[in-house]
């Protein structure tokens, strides 16, 4: 049970960092300022780097990993665009961001809760992911 539940938590954080770093990739060329746009760019170097390191575990579990669900993905980059055709601003921008990494932390809360067998290594993970995406939240609200 430790195996599953440890591969399946590490397989939802590989899904919640590929679509924290497509979401920010949707958004950085509409960036005004200079400090947001250093702000997700870290952000989405961070999230890079802890998929680096999630990859190294999935492959000792022989596993691929998760891509992100497409209906997540589709109604993200649908709400991203309508938004952004109405206002491209910097404070929709980090609307956007908030309104996702929020999800983020919801879904990567009830999956650390789901998957209690899941080995402390993985569950360490899960935890820097939440915390980087609570970290985005904070560091937008001056554009909001």
């Amino acid at each position: 049970m430790v195996e599953q539940d440890t591969i399946k938590l590490l397989r939802e954080c590989d899904a919640g960092v590929k679509m924290g770093v497509k979401s920010i990739d949707e958004v950085l060329d509409s960036v005004n300022s200079e400090k947001l746009k250093q702000c997700l760019t870290k952000c989405k170097d961070d999230h890079i780097k802890l998929d680096s390191e999630l990859h190294l575990l999935l492959t000792r579990y022989e596993d691929e990993g998760k891509e992100p669900a497409v209906m997540a993905e589709t109604m993200s980059w649908m709400k991203t665009n309508m938004k952004m055709m109405m206002d491209d601003s910097d404070k929709t921008i980090a609307d956007l961001m908030t309104d996702g990494a929020n999800m983020g932390v919801k879904s990567l809360s009830r999956y650390l809760n789901q998957y209690k067998a899941a080995d402390e290594t993985s569950k360490r993970i899960a935890k820097r992911l939440i915390h980087l995406e609570e970290q985005l939240a904070v560091d937008v609200r001056p554009y909001l």
